[in-house]
């Protein structure tokens, strides 16, 4: 729990730094190197383990957040997955039918899942109202795991899901929602005070409603992978944590949800006197 509690003491101003205070650009290296880790740890965990296949695919996930940073063009993503697959197959037919097509289809699947869903902060920060969006999809997962966790420390008695995460608790998933829905309500009116905004306290508590909830399917999906492949974490880059897998698997589905809701249910608009 103390390593838990270090890391969150320098992770999260770490992040606040990059995303308010550095140039936006950082945005999209920060979100690239945790998908650069994320798929290293993915890679490991299916047992992908020819070096160079590896480097392949981390380069593509490298490539995406700066990609979609600016605009996703097609021609340039094209270009990259057509060298991909060029590389990757002569790297296949050389192996001799050493390397398994089925670790290579996943390698590519996790690269494009961790780094582009991951890339949703890079899209919300590309936003007209960039400053009251773009840590929500990084805070509002945070805050529901760990108020899952401390409700089901202390209030668990039911078990959630005792195949893929025996710790997981009925009282902690629903801590949990209520800790989401409640920092989401506060976030927009921290915002509401410290800037012009207008805030719909009403769409907010749609947000923190389903990120709660899609928080706890993702936490759930990567739990499926690490007992599939029977391993406990993904790292060990993150004392207390485990990788960056296991720390951002939650926000790897909540950052899409919160991109959609965001252009479906814009919770913050300019004010009268901007």
């Amino acid at each position: 729990m103390r390593n838990r509690i270090l890391v969150a003491c320098v992770g999260v101003p770490v992040i606040l730094v990059v995303l308010f205070v550095l140039p936006e650009a950082f945005t999209p290296a920060l979100i690239a190197v945790l998908s650069v880790i994320g798929t290293y740890e993915a890679l490991h965990a299916i047992g992908m383990n020819h070096p160079r296949i590896a480097l392949y695919t981390a380069l593509v996930a490298l490539a995406i957040p700066f990609w979609v940073y600016f605009g996703e063009p097609r021609q340039w993503g094209l270009l990259v997955l057509l060298v991909y697959l060029v590389l990757v197959f002569v790297e296949a037919f050389a192996s001799r039918l050493r390397v398994k097509i089925d670790r290579v289809g996943a390698g590519f699947f996790f690269a494009f899942i961790i780094s582009y869903c991951l890339s949703s902060v890079v899209r919300v920060g590309n936003l007209e109202l960039r400053d009251s969006y773009v840590f929500l999809p990084i805070l509002l997962p945070f805050v529901v795991d760990a108020g899952a966790m401390f409700v089901g420390m202390f209030l668990g008695k039911h078990p959630f899901a005792p195949v893929l995460s025996p710790k997981k608790t009925v009282e902690g998933s629903v801590g949990g929602l209520i800790v989401g829905v409640g920092i989401t309500l506060l976030y927009g009116l921290v915002f509401h005070f410290i800037t012009d905004v207008e805030v719909n306290y009403y769409f907010l508590a749609v947000y923190g409603i389903l990120g709660s909830v899609i928080t706890e399917v993702g936490d759930l999906a990567f739990s499926y992978v690490k007992r599939n492949r029977k391993i406990k974490d993904f790292g060990h880059i993150l004392p207390g944590h485990g990788g960056v897998l296991d720390r951002f698997d939650s926000v790897i589905f909540c950052a899409p949800l919160i991109e959609l809701l965001i252009q479906w249910l814009p919770a913050f608009s300019k004010g009268a006197g901007a």
